[in-house]
């Protein structure tokens, strides 16, 4: 018995490693998973807005039912896309990426076309929820920074040397990154002509 011991102690040894890897690994997962959901939440939060400020613009923009409707529809394209946080791969991500770009385009379509209407820009209810959206925006991207920073030591720690060893043998992948759309360095351009 005394000549297995060493053994057995290094067999618990790793087992015991092992064990508290996965646990580390799974607790590291579900941040991720907890934070994409405030990711989405944030999100949710500015489709919710949308249709109180188009209500609200309705009344003093009738003829530019066409930006409106744009508006809505891209909401709807935004709000259809979901995606498992236990699964993000890059496609999907970036998909969740243009139909939410689309959105921000119609919008800013939207802000434009109603810097024309005075009284509307007067409006109180709609000053408002062009404030509330503007926090929104702000809140959505902080969301995307603490996801980014959630994902960061879990990517470092599966691919670090020995625990890619468990990480690879149990399945847990690389989750990606929020990274800036293709274009966003440069500066839009609004044009009231």
């Amino acid at each position: 018995m005394k000549k297995w011991l060493p053994a057995i102690i290094i067999i618990a040894a790793v087992a015991f490693w092992g064990i508290s890897t996965n646990n580390s690994l799974v607790s590291s997962e579900e941040d991720i998973n907890a934070q994409w959901a405030n990711v989405e939440s944030s999100y949710q939060r500015r489709a919710d807005l949308i249709p109180n400020i188009v209500n609200t613009a309705k009344g003093y923009a009738e003829f530019e039912q066409e930006t409106l409707t744009k508006v809505i529809e891209a909401r709807s394209k935004a709000t259809a896309v979901t995606i498992d946080p236990s699964n993000i791969t890059p496609e999907q991500l970036e998909q969740f990426e243009k139909v939410q770009g689309s959105l921000n385009s119609a919008l800013a379509r939207l802000l434009a076309v109603f810097e024309r209407y005075p009284d509307l820009k007067a409006n109180e209810n709609f000053k408002e929820l062009i404030n509330e959206l503007e926090r929104t925006e702000n809140r959505i991207n902080v969301e995307r920074v603490r996801y980014n920073e959630v994902v960061n030591p879990y990517n470092s720690t599966i691919r670090s040397f020995p625990t890619s060893l468990i990480a690879g043998a149990l399945g847990f992948e690389k989750k990606e990154y929020f990274e800036a759309a293709e274009g966003t360095e440069t500066a839009p351009v609004v044009d009231f002509d």
